[in-house]
């Protein structure tokens, strides 16, 4: 019997870009489920996540606002940085509101060291994964809504898949919201040796052969969950999505880096400039593919128009014909008549900043307005005293032995930001994106009035979400409370 309202699985990996599909890469990374996956579905191909790293980003997908606004600013969760404010609506408060089951299955990292922050306390029933940034493959704790269970050996991606498919048999006669953040291929590079031996043998390096493994192995888990909805007749009712939380990794810290491998995960993506940490396209343009038989047109079809993170909670709603009050304004539209070519696309303007510590507003920031991109770009700061500086290493190194010593943090928690001396240079960069997706010829020169522009609007944007993550850091930067 079919349901009166659609199911909503949306999947996303950890720094995954496009070119690490196999469909994208002339078939060196066996992808077969999500290469299937793309035929017969809606992709997007200038689809956009909210930064260019992943707290912040996570945080504007499960809200529809700009991370600075909810207070999830950086990784940083030893600093509090990633949690995002208790006042802010979630994806999970919105769907459990309306009658649907709501589980998360995976990384959270939207407040890894407070119970007020914990996936149960913000919208999510049912939660299976870890709080934190990163969690070891083989050696994990997994958190079971708040008990924890040690690793009993299995590959924790294999995990997670088995996780989403309990979830999914368990709730196959309700309307159900499934969440399943996958770690892959995130850090620490860790896969089984066969597979990785494999991608070896055709002349990939040990940190790329590690990372298409890790991809290959999360594909397996994508399989098993397609099956799963195609085996209890889900499938056509069923919204399923697949994207990353921003650009992939092309280098890791020294105590991430694989044993007999190297700090060098440089790998095709499509030819975009950037990496993860940066607002070029490679760090910030990430896939999606949506495919829903009941409900978006049939067959494969390709959106080339702009997209956004902060888009899909009001354009899910929408889908499946649920309303909510919101406290505060989202900063996403509903994209649903546009999927489906009922309405022309619109285009909004959208806005990217991110650095570490406080947010700098002349910092790695970027702007789009129709097929224009501003960018201001990266500066890397210098910290004023050496104290400063090893503050900042400590940090680092903290962010590791928290997951084994917690009560280690709680001094450096409460402690302030290092002093960081930023540089000014007023370095602006302008692309057309439609023409020049690689972001080859800066046409600043060529266009300085509409550069200035767009700058003052960019300076504008950061004024108003600054502000407004400047209250919301009352709460999550008070670090143990």
């Amino acid at each position: 019997m079919k349901k009166t309202k659609p199911n909503i699985v949306l999947m996303y990996a950890d720094d995954m870009g496009y070119g690490d599909f196999g469909a994208f890469n002339d078939g060196n990374v066996l992808t077969p489920n999500l290469d299937d996956l793309i035929s017969g579905s809606t992709c997007l191909s200038q689809h956009y996540a909210g930064s260019p790293v992943c707290s912040p980003s996570r945080a504007s997908l499960l809200t529809g606002r700009y991370p600075h606004r909810t207070g999830a600013i950086t990784p940083q969760e030893v600093r509090g940085m990633d949690r995002i404010h208790s006042s802010e609506t979630t994806i999970g408060d919105v769907f459990g509101s309306n009658g649907y089951a709501t589980g998360l299955i995976g990384k959270w990292h939207n407040g890894a060291l407070n119970p007020k922050y914990h996936p149960n306390n913000r919208g999510f029933q049912e939660f299976v994964g870890f709080s934190g940034g990163w969690a070891d493959y083989y050696d994990w704790n997994l958190d079971i809504n708040g008990s924890i269970s040690p690793s009993d050996g299995r590959y924790l991606t294999d995990v997670l898949g088995d996780a989403a498919v309990d979830f999914i048999k368990r709730h196959a006669s309700d309307p159900f919201l499934l969440m399943l953040p996958f770690n892959a291929p995130h850090t620490p590079l860790q896969a089984p040796e066969e597979i990785t031996n494999y991608y070896e043998e055709k002349g990939l390096n040990r940190g790329v052969s590690l990372t298409y493994a890790m991809i290959q192995k999360m594909d397996e888990s994508v399989g098993r969950v397609l099956q799963t909805l195609e085996d209890y007749k889900l499938a056509d009712n069923t919204i399923l999505m697949f994207t990353s939380d921003n650009g992939p990794a092309f280098s890791l810290r020294d105590d991430h880096i694989p044993k007999n491998g190297n700090a060098d995960t440089t790998r095709f993506n499509c030819g975009f400039k950037g990496s993860k940490a940066s607002v070029y396209e490679g760090g910030i343009r990430v896939p999606m593919i949506i495919r829903w038989p009941d409900g978006l047109p049939k067959g494969t079809n390709e959106i080339t128009e702009l997209v956004h993170f902060t888009d899909w909670l009001p354009t899910l709603m929408s889908a499946v014909g649920i309303e909510h009050k919101f406290s505060k304004d989202l900063d996403g539209f509903n994209i649903l008549p546009q999927l489906r070519s009922e309405e022309p696309w619109i285009e909004p303007r959208r806005f990217w900043q991110w650095n570490s510590y406080q947010p700098v507003g002349f910092v790695n920031a970027a702007m789009r307005k129709g097929d224009w991109k501003l960018v201001r770009p990266n500066i890397i700061p210098e910290f004023a005293t050496d104290l400063d500086l090893e503050l900042d290493k400590d940090y680092v190194k903290t962010d590791i032995e928290y997951k084994y010593f917690p009560e280690n943090v709680t001094d450096l928690m409460n402690s302030p930001d290092p002093v960081q001396l930023w540089r000014d240079n007023q370095a602006l960069e302008l692309f057309n994106i439609r023409e020049d997706p690689l972001e080859s010829q800066n046409l600043v020169e060529k266009h300085p009035q509409y550069a200035q522009s767009m700058l003052k609007e960019l300076e504008t944007w950061f004024e108003q979400v600054n502000s407004e993550l400047l209250v919301a850091q009352r709460e999550t930067l008070n670090r143990i409370s």
